[in-house]
């Protein structure tokens, strides 16, 4: 908070500095030292300009990151819905699309999982796609490189029921649960231990690193559902919601 002030501060600041009186010349010591105080008894006396400053810097930024996952989605849409480094679950085949960016240990995203199942359970033509945003440590990198090895042999189902039993395990995870898991599901954990350390592992956790930078996604769970995206948990009834929007209006507010 702040930061915010300051920087509503400095934003008053600058709209006083940025009058046509600069352009008449650089101000003397004395004139810098009038207008200070003018400055300051102005802020004194009207402290809501700093407020109101701060809240039109606010809105701009959020209009900015708006914009720019608009376009990602847009530009990105291959890596975003189609890329083979990816898990789908649910339809594969249907007619909408949601994208989750999570953590194996975040807290958020294991709370969500309720949410996303049911909505799947729920929804025969959802198509839900599963995207490994490791951002809470060397632990979840390393889940979800077990992860995204354990995709190349549990298939459909199968890996959707790995994906459940790993998201819903209680506290923090690490590499040997997430081993411990694909293995009660039947994997080889010899040729895990190979995929984990195939180059292609470490190039498709980085190319959801890349798709999250640039969709402004600094937390999980992040969404994208429909064009549109999101940031942190969503309620079922929300997500239902703006599913039910984009088979009305081709968005996920209509």
């Amino acid at each position: 908070m702040l930061s915010k002030w300051l920087g509503g501060l400095a934003l008053a600041a600058a709209v006083v500095f940025s009058a046509p009186a600069l352009a008449a010349g650089e101000f003397t010591s004395e004139q810098k030292e009038q207008l200070g105080k003018f400055i300051h008894d102005y802020l004194i006396s009207h402290p809501e300009v700093i407020k109101d400053s701060v809240e039109e810097l606010d809105r701009r930024e959020k209009a900015a990151e708006t914009a720019d996952r608009e376009k990602t989605v847009s530009s990105e849409a291959a890596k975003l819905f189609r890329s083979p480094n990816q898990a789908l679950v649910g339809n594969p085949d249907g007619d909408v699309t949601v994208v989750e960016f999570f953590d194996y240990n975040c807290g958020y995203c294991k709370q969500s999982l309720a949410n996303i199942t049911k909505l799947i359970e729920n929804d025969p033509k959802l198509r839900v796609i599963l995207k490994d945003f490791a951002i809470l440590g060397p632990d979840s990198v390393e889940v979800a490189e077990v992860a995204t090895a354990a995709r190349l042999q549990l298939k459909g189902p199968k890996f959707w029921e790995f994906h459940k039993k790993l998201l819903g395990s209680r506290g923090h995870i690490g590499k040997a649960q997430a081993v411990a898991v694909a293995k009660e599901l039947g994997a080889d954990t010899d040729q895990l231990e190979k995929d984990i350390k195939n180059p292609a592992t470490r190039a498709t956790l980085a190319e959801v690193e890349a798709l999250a930078e640039k969709l402004h996604f600094s937390g999980t769970p992040s969404w994208v559902i429909g064009q549109d995206a999101y940031v942190g948990g969503l309620t079922y009834p929300d997500m239902k919601a703006k599913v039910d929007n984009v088979r009305k209006c081709g968005k996920a507010e209509c």
